[in-house]
């Protein structure tokens, strides 16, 4: 019998990456991101799985894209961050990082909808405690995180007639090059108490191995000890 297939953007580090070694356990992964030697590399250590190298922030390539004809899970774990104060962000930082955090989510996820709906299946909507809260000098990011949590939440309710779960999951600090960064913006920061990002992955294995007549809907993560305390 042929495997599930499961589709997991930023596979190529971080999140992205911890996600599609976990999936690929039982599922053939499709890894996507924008370098294509980064994916391979992953690809070489991991049965069934295949590259699809696209800028999810680049509507012409999400249109042209050629997605497997069966999907059981989409796995949006890309994103980017931007940094600084309402004053000192530009427009087009906020065009950026809204193109690739929300815009490249929702087209890519109206692409594979008809190949989820077959399957069943589920997608996951890798958030951020940013999408639940707001901390000075984040909004660019947290804005696109909450814009993130209401298409998921739209999404779901439109879908769940459908079959198709959609789950939000909201990580704290995760020990990745994002997590660094926030932690050297951070004085007296300490990275080993960061979230690992294999633990994120358990929460999406969880999320996708619910039984079908159940779905996580939202899903915060935080870490035991505060990364900025003693």
């Amino acid at each position: 019998m042929s495997r599930p297939t499961a589709l997991v953007t930023g596979a190529s580090r971080g999140i992205g990456l911890a996600v599609a070694e976990d999936l690929a356990r039982t599922h053939d992964v499709v890894l996507v991101g924008r370098s294509g030697e980064s994916l391979q590399r992953v690809a070489d250590d991991l049965p069934g799985a295949s590259v699809l190298v696209l800028d999810v922030a680049e509507e012409h390539a999400v249109d042209s894209a050629v997605l497997p004809d069966h999907l059981d899970v989409v796995v949006h774990a890309a994103g980017i961050s931007e940094h600084g104060t309402v004053e000192e962000v530009s427009r087009g930082d906020w065009r950026q990082v809204f193109e690739t955090n929300v815009f490249g989510v929702a087209h890519l996820t109206a692409r594979a909808l008809p190949a989820l709906r077959a399957a069943s299946g589920t997608v996951v909507l890798v958030n951020s405690g940013a999408g639940l809260f707001s901390t000075p000098g984040n909004s660019v990011y947290s804005a696109s995180k909450f814009a993130l949590r209401t298409f998921g939440d739209c999404l779901r309710e439109e879908e769940r007639e459908n079959g198709v779960r959609v789950v939000s999951i909201h990580p704290g600090i995760v020990d990745t090059d994002m997590g660094r960064a926030v932690l050297e913006r951070r004085e007296g920061g300490r990275p080993e108490r960061m979230i690992a990002p294999e633990t994120i992955a358990a929460a999406v294995r969880t999320a996708v191995d619910a039984p079908p007549e159940a779905q996580f809907e939202t899903v915060s993560i935080r870490p035991t000890l505060d990364p900025k305390g003693p």
